[in-house]
């Protein structure tokens, strides 16, 4: 008994021959698990950069109509934020970017098209956005039908309308969990709405709702940091090797604090002159240079955080 407790539960790592693999250097050690970390986070970075930033662009062409309509905006994409991964899960990552590339590009052009030249405002920016956010998934379903997942897509049998009961349970359930965890934003922006002097609550409005975006935006980098650690934890600990799952998650935490550091310090730089790619309007510039200490440090926070959540949900299940 005394020999089965101080055994190992995992087997060191071997190689294709069954032989122990050997001890490399630390700087190739590191150069092979950046190679690694990139292949999945570049993009995941890439998609969920550009699709957040549809609302972003949106955001910026609304506030430079006036800082009523910025405020409008806010409210109404509180409803709005949305998410969609389907065929990165299974490793398109190539279509997905293009997509996302395509989509973006024409929710730029359509977003000036709408606002800019035909003075539609807040309502040619929102068609902008519907279409935007239409595209991806058009495009994801044309290429799974059209042959792009030959290995699992044959047609849709009328087995696939079977015992759909468990899975609207499951849909239900995990969307619930998924709202209440990003709807804090949500009731941050509803709270706000609610103040007494309107001058103040538009401002106040514009200016949280802008660095609430800025914030969501970038988080995306952590997100996708994330989805980084949770293939590399689950890689490592399949291949029987914890201790190159445990510099796995020490290199993807570092990578994403690194890269939210360099944020962070930009922020607090450039605070007085953020806010003028939003809008114009002087007392929101004001409320968001005042508020950009608060937004830098909760990038620097969240760096660490979606990274730590990943390697976590993978150890639980692994």
């Amino acid at each position: 008994m005394k020999g089965e407790i101080n055994e190992k539960l995992l087997e060191a790592a071997k190689d294709h021959n069954g032989n122990h693999k050997e001890e490399i250097s630390l700087k190739n050690k590191i150069w092979s698990k950046m190679k690694t970390m990139w292949i999945v986070a570049g993009p995941a970075i890439l998609v969920w950069f550009l699709m957040f930033g549809i609302n972003v662009i949106s955001q910026a062409f609304v506030g430079h109509i006036g800082s009523t309509e910025l405020a409008a905006y806010a409210l109404v994409f509180t409803v709005l934020l949305r998410f969609a991964n389907s065929i990165l899960a299974q490793s398109k990552n190539l279509i997905i970017s293009y997509l996302a590339v395509f989509s973006l590009s024409i929710h730029v052009f359509l977003s000036w098209l709408l606002t800019v030249k035909y003075k539609f405002g807040i309502a040619g920016a929102m068609v902008s956005t519907i279409l935007a956010y239409w595209i991806p998934n058009v495009g994801q379903i044309m290429y799974v039908i059209f042959g792009g997942c030959r290995e699992t897509w044959s047609g849709l049998p009328n087995l696939a309308f079977k015992d759909l009961g468990p899975i609207v349970k499951l849909s239900l359930s995990s969307g619930a969990m998924i709202c209440l965890e990003l709807r804090y934003n949500s009731i941050l922006i509803l709270l706000t709405g609610n103040m007494k002097n309107a001058e103040v609550t538009i401002s106040t409005i514009s200016a949280l709702s802008i660095c609430l975006n800025i914030s969501g935006w970038l988080v995306m980098i952590s997100i996708s940091f994330m989805s980084a650690a949770s293939v590399r934890v689950s890689n490592e600990l399949g291949r029987r090797d914890p201790k190159a799952a445990k510099f796995s998650i020490v290199m993807i935490v570092l990578t994403s604090f690194a890269i939210e550091f360099v944020l962070f310090m930009f922020f607090l730089f450039f605070r007085g002159r953020l806010a003028y790619a939003f809008t114009k309007n002087h007392d929101v510039v004001v409320a968001v240079a005042r508020l950009s200490p608060l937004l830098a440090f909760s990038l620097l926070l969240n760096s660490v955080q979606p990274v730590l959540s990943g390697t976590m949900k993978n150890l639980y299940y692994s």
